[in-house]
């Protein structure tokens, strides 16, 4: 039996985005969900006249709140497999094999799509002040919990069963890709793979991550890190 595959597409304000995305996704063989996060522009006009699959949040939750709607989708719907994909086409999906191929070998149960692991500056699109930030989370990962990875900030992701159920009742609302890969390595009920990928350049809109926020976010991550450790220690 095949197993059943989602991609999750948050997307907020995505109108000059969304459809060269969705031209790509829908070519796949995958089932999808988009996540219209209480877009202001004209993000629902395009989903309603493309006829996409896709669920509408009265209220802008944030990412966080946007993809653990996704989780909770793929976990009632019964899919085997949920994999996150910006709605902005930074997430390259020629790629998504090679994210499901590590679950369908039993070898991880969180697969993380990584510019970074192959240490290769040439897919490695963000800014310096971002790279900073990415580099000083890894370290801080590795600190804490004595396993790296290596972008831990990657919304590029496929999740089987055990961490879409995990995802759907249990899911950070702020920095959502971080935390939630740290407290899976920090359980240590879950095998986490990172493997190389590219990301495209946006082509449209803004990052809401950039500059001085890089960095805010890492040390706002960081302190996230040493509570959610001491709190383990409480409970050993």
């Amino acid at each position: 039996m095949s197993n059943k595959v989602l991609l999750i597409i948050p997307a907020y304000n995505e109108e000059l985005s969304l459809i060269k995305t969705m031209q790509s996704i829908t070519e796949t063989k995958y089932d999808y969900i988009i996540i219209n996060d209480g877009s202001t522009d004209k993000t629902p006009d395009i989903i309603n006249e493309q006829h996409y699959n896709h669920i509408n949040l009265i209220n802008n939750l944030g990412i966080g709140g946007a993809v653990q709607t996704g989780y909770k989708y793929a976990y009632e719907n019964d899919y085997d497999i949920a994999i996150q994909v910006d709605a902005d086409g930074q997430h390259d999906i020629s790629y998504l094999q090679d994210l499901i191929q590590p679950i369908l070998g039993q070898k991880a149960d969180l697969v993380i799509g990584s510019c970074f692991v192959s240490k290769d500056p040439k897919n490695q699109r963000s800014s310096k002040i971002r790279r900073l930030g990415i580099r000083f989370l890894s370290a801080t990962f590795k600190l804490f919990s004595g396993k790296r990875i290596y972008d831990p900030t990657s919304g590029f992701r496929a999740a089987n069963r055990r961490v879409i159920e995990r995802f759907a009742n249990n899911y950070p609302l702020e920095y959502p890709e971080p935390i939630s890969n740290y407290e899976l390595l920090r359980s240590n009920d879950f095998k986490i793979k990172e493997v190389p990928v590219k990301m495209n350049k946006r082509t449209a809109g803004k990052s809401s991550i950039h500059s001085w926020k890089s960095i805010y976010a890492a040390i706002n991550v960081f302190l996230s890190i040493i509570i959610i450790s001491l709190g383990r220690k409480k409970h050993d």
